[in-house]
């Protein structure tokens, strides 16, 4: 079974799970501020989930490359990022969270190794 490290947790799934199902299955937090309540519930067409994917994974289809060639994305930035929701986990992968409501900007929001939950006296 691939294992899946985002927000400073690894978890399992299974082969050709699809990563934006298996992510919020586990508690990562996919999207940025209002994009929570705004978003395509996975069919592709917003562009919320983006995140930069490494590792083994389905190739891009024609509308993940369609959404992030389109504003706020940008053509140039977008080659290393995949939208979640149309994105099948094929083997270990490492997940990275942007900032921007579309997660379209440079700045790291999460990453494999780092959660940007405030640490609770409890997980000390």
């Amino acid at each position: 079974m691939p294992q899946i490290t985002a927000a400073g947790q690894t978890f399992t799934c299974e082969t050709g799970a699809n990563l934006r199902r298996v992510l919020l299955d586990n508690g990562i937090d996919l999207h940025n501020g209002k994009a929570k309540l705004i978003n395509c519930r996975g069919i592709g067409s917003c562009g919320t989930c983006a995140v930069q994917v490494s590792g083994e994974t389905s190739p891009r289809n024609w509308r993940e490359n369609q959404r992030l060639a389109f504003p706020p994305h940008r053509r140039e930035t977008s080659g290393h990022k995949r939208l979640a929701c149309q994105t099948r986990v094929l083997g270990d992968v490492t997940v990275t969270k942007f900032t921007g409501f579309w997660g379209q900007d440079e700045t790291i929001r999460w990453s494999p190794q780092k959660s940007d939950r405030p640490a609770l006296d409890s997980d000390r």
